[in-house]
């Protein structure tokens, strides 16, 4: 059996890339946002409403407010690729989705939001804001979701929503994120803040204060270490594309409940032992594109973990035991995905017996060094 082994280890490129190491969210249309935020019973409510004829809950907008140039449906607002140069009177008051992505607006001005209290999903993705009043959002006593990305915004607008649960604000210019620039917003759960050009003294002492984030993304940024005093609550952290030299033991500590960590495209050298240890729900763990020498250690001591991305360092040996535990029964899932690619280890070097966690021998990866 063993005499193909090595064939099989190198055939699973395309099952092992899962959509895990995805790049991130981008709303292109306005169904992105609609449909996925909006009630799946509500959606279908309204659409049966629109066909049967039949009295809906709330007031449909009326097509004769519906701003110049704009499309107006079922409480959705889209105003997208218009070259909008400011947001649009005449909004529907019971508008639920506002689409104003890819358009030239540079300011969001005090009044541009006037009684839409209904208003629960926001896109103003792909424009020219720098400003934004600090008393803009104040009637936006129900919105959930913000996506302000790819614009020049220097900070994060200030008195966000209290309800506010998704925040995407990737591809600004903020350097900095001052102390309690989130607070009051207890609900909120994922904020993407990637690609802006931020140092890890961009970050003030408190800055995610009062936050019980899942999901955190700070990629493409200018990191050189995990970034202190993040939201113990997160489930995802994502630092990739960074400047991350090394992973120091007490840089994870306060994150025990992390179920994925993103890692990959850095300049790591070395983790120091003991580091993982404080990750015991650990499922994901991202360290591809980065300059290790050795698999890391602590991994066999990760009951949960299934996914190992070491593809693209310079590992030049794996032992027996660097994923696996010694004894049965101390896994309490196997492995169904480890990439070793593009490192100079010899892969018919590796003893068989180095992967007995694993599931699937075709969910292991060698080959394809080059130097």
């Amino acid at each position: 059996m063993w005499p193909h082994y090595p064939l099989l280890l190198w055939l699973c490129a395309v099952r092992l890339l899962s959509p895990s190491s995805a790049l991130p969210f981008e709303q292109r249309g306005f169904w992105d946002f609609a449909m996925d935020s909006l009630d799946k019973g509500e959606m279908t409510t309204m659409i049966r409403d629109e066909e049967e004829g039949s009295t809906p809950t709330e007031p449909t907008s009326d097509f004769a407010t519906c701003p110049f140039g704009c499309q107006c449906h079922l409480r959705v607002v889209q105003c997208s690729d218009l070259g909008l140069t400011e947001v649009p009177q005449n909004i529907p008051l019971d508008t639920k989705f506002l689409d104003l992505q890819n358009n030239r607006i540079q300011e969001i001005k005090e009044n541009d939001f006037k009684g839409l209290t209904n208003l629960y999903a926001l896109s103003l993705r792909n424009n020219l804001i720098q400003k934004v009043h600090p008393k803009a959002f104040l009637p936006l006593k129900h919105m959930q979701k913000l996506y302000f990305s790819k614009n020049l915004l220097p900070t994060v607008p200030k008195n966000l929503p209290p309800s506010l649960v998704e925040l995407r604000i990737h591809e600004n210019r903020i350097k900095k994120v001052a102390a309690g620039a989130f607070s009051g917003l207890g609900s909120m759960n994922c904020i993407e803040m990637g690609a802006n050009p931020i140092h890890n003294s961009g970050f003030e002492p408190g800055a995610f204060k009062g936050l019980k984030l899942n999901y955190l993304r700070i990629s493409d940024a200018k990191l050189t270490g995990v970034p202190k005093d993040l939201p113990d609550s997160l489930q995802e952290l994502h630092l990739d594309h960074n400047e991350i030299q090394a992973v120091e033991l007490e840089d994870l500590g306060r994150y025990k409940n992390l179920i994925r960590l993103g890692l990959g495209f850095n300049h790591i050298r070395n983790i120091e032992n003991g580091s993982l240890d404080y990750l015991p729900r650990l499922r994901e763990l991202h360290l591809d594109n980065n300059r290790l020498t050795r698999v890391p250690t602590g991994l066999p001591d990760l009951k949960y973990l299934q996914v190992v991305y070491l593809h693209s360092n310079n590992i030049d040996q794996v032992g027996v035991n660097d994923f696996c535990p010694r004894g049965f029964g101390m896994k309490r899932v196997f492995y169904n995905g480890i990439s070793l690619f593009s490192n100079p280890v010899n892969y018919w070097e590796v003893q068989p017996a180095t992967f007995r966690c694993v599931t699937d021998r075709l969910a292991i990866q060698f080959g394809n060094y080059k130097k």
